[in-house]
């Protein structure tokens, strides 16, 4: 069972860039991004994590699992 993207960006909603979020994906390799902040949700419905510098787009349907710290 995979998490669609309204439940991830609910899980991330804590991003305050104070946190690094780990996510690692089903069959892609992990990624952090650290001083983490979720983007506001926009038109495109995708679900966008920024560490100030760049922005990264997490397709909820490869989430295994998210570790925030």
């Amino acid at each position: 069972m995979s998490m669609t993207n309204d439940e991830l960006r609910q899980a991330l909603g804590e991003l305050n860039s104070e946190r690094d979020a780990a996510f690692v994906f089903c069959d892609a390799p992990s990624c952090v991004v650290q001083n983490a902040i979720l983007i506001p949700a926009e038109d495109d419905g995708l679900v966008k994590v920024s560490d100030g510098k760049h922005v990264y787009i997490i397709d909820a349907t490869r989430v295994a699992w998210v570790k925030i710290g």
